[in-house]
């Protein structure tokens, strides 16, 4: 729902949901999380119109990671702030991935939620939280000079706050994974046609997968990367 409904400016709360194709108010089972959708074959109750599929696969999606959040911190504080933060993440890649867009009203939760985690439950020195949002916003603004604009300024503030909770040195982490993941998708775009040099290519993906990534097992990585080096 937040995915279709923000960038859009239409509310969270109200009104109900309803086809996107028709206008019917959906019931509760036709909302049930892949369920729904498999009950309806794919199409809506009322005018058999096809719903996107983007919707059971975010849904599952959502389920895979609370499910590798869980194994990685059992139910403890950091489960619930990670599950919050991964999904507003989620919900930051679909939209870019349609809009190429990141809302700003995302982003300000995002860094609120982080900002009272820091304080109240730290898990990194205010110092390094500090260093790793400088270090970036640095990094994406350096990148967007000399790329004249080849990275948007959703991206920077989305590399600020992402680089405040990861902290000092795991944002370096954070940043590698999301330029590898980009070259490999992008190399591929190119590759089998599907994009050619001109188009844009959503960041967002690629920076909160390798946010995800670095947090569940970020510190094994860089200790394996340190061995090679």
């Amino acid at each position: 729902m937040a995915i279709y409904r923000l960038p859009r400016g239409a509310s969270l709360i109200s009104p109900r949901s309803s086809c996107a194709n028709c206008g019917r108010v959906l019931g509760v089972f036709d909302l049930i999380p892949v369920a729904g959708y498999i009950m309806l074959r794919g199409r809506c109750r009322y005018c058999r119109a096809p719903i996107s599929p983007r919707y059971p696969l975010g849904e599952l999606l959502a389920a895979v990671i609370i499910i590798f959040t869980y194994v990685t911190f059992n139910f403890s504080p950091l489960f619930i702030k990670y599950t919050v933060f991964f999904y507003i993440l989620q919900v930051i890649s679909f939209i870019d991935l349609e809009k190429y867009i990141i809302p700003n009203r995302l982003i300000l939760p995002l860094l609120i939620w982080s900002l009272i985690w820091q304080f109240l439950y730290p898990t990194i020195p205010l110092a390094a939280a500090g260093l790793g949002l400088l270090a970036g916003a640095g990094l994406f603004l350096l990148i967007a000079g000399l790329s004249k604009g080849g990275m948007g300024g959703g991206d920077i503030k989305l590399m600020a706050v992402l680089g405040l909770t990861a902290g000092w040195p795991l944002v370096l982490v954070v940043f590698l994974f999301a330029f590898l993941l980009g070259a490999a998708v992008g190399v591929f775009l190119l590759l089998t046609g599907k994009k050619t040099r001109r188009d844009p290519l959503p960041f967002a993906p690629f920076l909160s997968l390798s946010f995800i990534i670095s947090t569940l097992w970020g510190l094994q990585l860089w200790q394996w990367y340190m061995q090679y080096l």
